[in-house]
């Protein structure tokens, strides 16, 4: 027993046992006095931090897309509208298993690949948690019926009604108004917060024409929603909203009346009609054929139809009145010819002799005019438009020199951009030796200043900028700048003078007096379109090759593939004595301006001068 006295303290055992207890009490202490402060930091200090973190758990800010303005042409048609329509959205951060999701999705509603590629494309944007992003637009009532019975099975599942663009004339004003479509990564990446911000709950974005060039005033101000939602994300009650703000409406100076007659006039060649206000520079029509469908981009075009449209070899997506830069050919002699008299290298009574050709001193080669036998021994200033004698050009463009025609040329317009309130409008080529030597590496020839003096050679000139420089004839210097848009949200948009040409008001008229004589005089090459005229007009009809013809060639148009045949031109006004319309035609490998080209203007003409008994309007 003392053995076993001695092994065991009891003593020893005691304190260990105590400092143990002792440790333990003061831990269970400290952690109970943590878990206090921890719950009056929740509850007291803290308090108003998570029940605010708390609400937006279930109170959710929800921007309000505006509603797009609308566009209207001149007498209050409407072109483009917004037409209520039902969009299925899923917000990805509320959906469990969005594979299984679309999966399932897809036994209810048509749910097509390029569908499902576009929602991945969106959902990889940069976008707010829990925005809904669209899957498809258009749902049919029993598509929106078969939802509705599934919608306790979808989490995550918005179907929402919103308002969607519509072109009611389809193609008629694809190039012009041009279209919206879904904003894209490229875009959104460009987006400055405000703008960000903006586009909150939009999904689209004008792409051309004027839905791009009038973004910002279409598109409006964008409102909010502050929601109360379930656990599913449901909403159940709105606590506070803003208004978004509309955009503004656009009026046009388009008549669509005017635009389908002159989409008639083409009788389906490939081409383009700019017919213009001579006293505002509005644009009446514009006109590129063939066109698209502008309906077809608004949600998404499929991959078919833009193959379809993309690999056509008319090129209907090709705006030409506006980016088709093609050869103007004889439609620039009166520029040229009114240049000649103001800088005193031609007087009005000056003839020259044209046996069919034109050849410089001490060269062999022969400038052939397109009337293989000429005409006659003298043609003077009057004579030379009306014909277009191209011997006459041609000595007075090597006489003139290219220095003083691209001089005179630039003021009408020519080589330079309209300035029209599109994108995307390409300035063409108005030669110069500057412009050789940088374009070429080569120096400046005589005859280059023949080919420039005819409208070929480097000249290259949109249907937009012949229709400007027409009116600017008709206005006798005055270049007005074409403008499609009359007013924004009813503030009435004024006429822009770009520029007075530095010409002699006698030299105006007897241009003109000129251009009169291409319609209604007796060897006119217009003549044929005066027939039956209640009015008297003004024109000029052009030819220009697509491809080069051997020196001493004749033009086979037979041997010609048809898309090698010439382009068909005219430029014109309307009536002689107090101008209110001129008119652009281009007509691609269509061979004869005053064959092709010009009935095309006189039926514009008449559809705007004419009332609906046939007689000249008041």
């Amino acid at each position: 027993m003392s053995e076993a006295r001695h092994f065991k303290d009891h003593h020893r055992e005691a304190r260990l046992f105590f400092a143990r207890a002792l440790f333990a009490g003061l831990v269970i202490v400290l952690l109970t006095g943590m878990l206090i402060l921890r719950f009056f930091s929740l509850q007291v200090d803290h308090h108003e931090d998570y029940v605010t973190q708390s609400d937006r758990n279930r109170v959710h800010v929800l921007p309000i897309p505006p509603t797009r303005g609308l566009i209207y042409d001149r007498n209050g048609e409407l072109l483009a509208e917004n037409r209520a329509s039902y969009t299925l959205s899923i917000v990805h951060e509320r959906v469990p298993d969005l594979a299984e999701t679309l999966e399932f999705l897809g036994t209810l509603v048509d749910i097509s690949s390029n569908d499902i590629e576009k929602f991945n494309d969106q959902l990889r944007q940069r976008r707010r948690p829990f925005d809904a992003v669209p899957l498809r637009f258009g749902l049919t009532e029993q598509e929106l019926a078969r939802l509705a019975v599934n919608e306790f099975r979808l989490d995550g599942v918005e179907v929402h009604a919103q308002l969607v663009r519509y072109y009611p004339e389809g193609d008629l004003f694809a190039h012009t108004i041009g279209y919206v479509g879904r904003i894209n990564e490229s875009e959104l990446s460009g987006f400055d917060p405000d703008e960000y911000q903006r586009y909150s709950g939009t999904h689209s974005i004008g792409k051309i024409g004027l839905e791009r060039s009038y973004e910002s005033e279409l598109l409006g101000e964008v409102g909010y929603q502050n929601v109360e939602t379930n656990a599913r994300g449901r909403v159940l009650r709105i606590l506070e909203s803003g208004d978004p703000k509309p955009g503004s409406d656009l009026t046009l100076h388009l008549d669509s009346r005017l635009q389908q007659e002159a989409l008639a006039a083409l009788e389906g060649h490939r081409g383009a009609v700019v017919a213009m206000d001579v006293a505002t520079g509005g644009v009446l029509a514009a006109v590129s054929a063939p066109s698209f469908d502008a309906n077809l981009f608004v949600t998404g075009i499929s991959f078919k139809d833009y193959r379809e449209l993309n690999q056509s070899r008319d090129l209907p997506l090709f705006n030409r009145f506006l980016q088709g830069q093609y050869p103007p050919g004889s439609t620039i002699k009166p520029v040229v010819a009114m240049g000649g008299l103001h800088y005193g290298i031609v007087t009005p009574e000056d003839t020259v002799y044209d046996p069919g050709y034109y050849k410089l001193k001490g060269s062999s080669r022969l400038y052939r005019d397109w009337k293989r036998w000429g005409h006659g021994p003298k043609v003077d200033f009057k004579q030379a438009i009306a014909e277009s004698c191209d011997v006459y050009f041609y000595d007075l463009g090597f006489n003139m020199g290219i220095d003083k025609m691209h001089s005179f040329g630039y003021q009408y317009g020519l080589g330079q951009k309209t300035q029209i309130d599109l994108p995307n409008e390409r300035r063409g080529i108005w030669p110069s030796r500057d412009w050789k030597r940088g374009a070429r590496g080569e120096p400046w020839y005589p005859g280059d200043s023949l080919n420039v003096s005819i409208g070929q050679g480097d000249v290259l000139a949109t249907p937009l900028q012949l229709a400007s420089m027409v009116t600017a004839i008709a206005n006798r210097g005055t270049r007005l700048r074409p403008q499609l848009v009359a007013s924004v949200g009813g503030e009435p948009r004024p006429p822009i003078t770009d520029h007075v040409v530095d010409v002699e008001d006698y030299i105006s008229e007897l241009g003109i007096e000129a251009m009169a004589e291409v319609v209604h005089g007796q060897h006119g090459t217009a003549q044929r379109i005066a027939r039956g005229a209640k009015y008297k007009m003004a024109g000029k009809t052009g030819t220009a090759q697509v491809v080069a013809i051997a020196q001493n060639a004749e033009y086979d148009s037979e041997a010609l593939s048809e898309r090698n045949r010439d382009h068909a031109l005219f430029v014109g006004f309307a009536p002689l004595e107090n101008p209110k319309i001129a008119v652009a035609v281009l007509l691609e490998n269509a061979e004869s301006g005053s064959g092709a080209a010009a009935p095309v203007a006189r039926r514009v003409f008449d559809a705007w001068l004419l009332n609906a008994n046939g007689e000249l309007k008041e």
